[in-house]
C-alpha cells in the first residue's frame, strides 16, 4: 500500500492494496445493512490500539482462503489520486485481469488511463509486453510469485496494486494493525452482501468489503496519511475463480518471439509509473 517517499518496493509494501499489509482493504459503500451515522459513531468511540476480535476473524478467513487456492483469476480495477497542476485532484483508473498458479506462473493483461501493457511470469523469466509498440523487456526471475513482486519492482518498477492479494501469507500483515473495527454490513459493493471493516496502521487507514458467505476481498479504500496530498487509492475485485484447471499456454504470448527486445528500467534511473508509490506525474 502506498505512502510518500516510497522509491523502492520494500516500501511500496504498505501502500498496495494488495494484503501482505492490510489483506485487501476493500472499498465499501452504504447499502441496506449499513447505517452511516451508526458506523461514524462506531469509529469515533474506538480507542487507539484496539483490535476487534471479530475483524481478525473475518480478515484472516479471507486470507486464508485465497492462501489455500492452487491457481486463481479476477478482475481488479485499481483507482488512484493525483493533483492536476492547479491542485485539483484528478482520478486515473487501471483494469488488471489476472491469473496465477501458485507457486510461480503469473499473467497480468493491464488496460485503462496510460499505456495498455502485458505481464508474463513462468518461475524463471518474467517479460513485460507493449503490444501498441511491440516492445518486451525479458529478466531472470526468483523462482516464487512472493519473490518475483519484490524483483519486478527493484528490476522495472513494475508495481501490482492487487499484489497482497497473490502473496502466499497474506495474513503476515496483521501484525502491523494497530487498529480493526467492525463497521457494519453492506449489499452495494460486488453485488453481493459484504462485511465492512476498517483497520489502520501507522501512515494508512483503510476500509475493506468482504464477501460475507465466500470470503473473498469486493473493494478496497486506503488513505496514506503521511502522504503530503493524502491521497486516495482504491482497488476493486471482481470475477473470481479460485482452484480452476489452467492451460500452461495462459502464460506466455506466441507475439512475444518476434517483438524489439529492450531493457528494464529501474527505478532510479526514471520516473515510477503513474499509480507506483513513487510517482508524481501530473496532466
Amino acid at each position: 500500500m502506498k505512502a510518500s517517499k516510497k522509491t523502492t518496493r520494500d516500501q511500496t509494501k504498505v501502500r498496495q492494496h494488495d494484503w501482505r499489509f492490510v489483506l485487501a482493504m476493500l472499498l465499501v459503500s452504504s447499502g441496506a445493512f449499513f447505517d452511516p451515522a451508526a458506523a461514524q459513531n462506531s469509529a469515533t468511540q474506538q480507542p487507539s490500539a484496539t483490535i476487534d476480535p471479530k475483524v481478525t476473524t473475518i480478515l484472516r478467513a479471507a486470507c486464508d482462503k485465497l492462501s489455500a487456492a492452487k491457481s486463481m483469476s479476477f478482475t481488479a480495477v485499481d483507482t488512484y489520486e493525483r493533483a492536476a497542476r492547479n491542485g485539483q485532484p484528478l482520478y486515473y483508473t487501471v483494469l488488471n485481469q489476472v491469473t496465477l498458479q501458485r507457486p510461480d506462473k503469473l499473467r497480468v493483461i493491464k488496460i485503462g488511463d496510460g499505456i495498455p501493457d502485458e505481464f508474463y511470469y513462468d518461475g524463471k523469466i518474467m517479460t513485460a509486453y507493449v503490444p501498441s509498440t511491440d516492445l518486451i523487456a525479458v529478466a531472470e526471475a526468483p523462482p516464487t510469485i512472493d519473490l518475483m513482486l519484490d524483483a519486478a519492482w527493484h528490476v522495472g518498477a513494475i508495481y501490482f496494486p492487487f499484489g497482497d492479494v497473490i502473496v502466499s501469507k497474506p495474513c503476515a500483515v496483521f501484525d502491523k494493525l494497530v487498529s480493526a473495527f467492525y463497521v457494519g454490513q453492506s449489499v452495494v459493493v460486488g453485488g453481493t452482501k459484504t462485511d465492512m471493516v476498517a483497520v489502520a496502521a501507522a501512515g494508512i487507514q483503510a476500509e475493506l468489503w468482504i464477501g460475507v458467505e465466500d470470503r473473498l476481498p469486493r473493494m478496497i479504500r486506503v488513505n496514506y496519511t503521511d502522504e503530503p496530498a493524502q491521497a486516495h487509492y482504491q482497488t476493486e475485485y471482481s470475477d473470481w475463480k479460485l482452484d480452476a484447471s489452467l492451460d500452461a499456454a495462459v502464460f506466455r504470448s506466441t507475439r512475444l518471439t518476434a517483438a524489439k527486445r529492450i531493457g528494464f528500467v529501474p527505478p532510479g534511473a526514471a520516473p515510477p509509473p503513474r499509480g507506483s508509490p513513487g510517482s508524481t506525474k501530473q496532466p
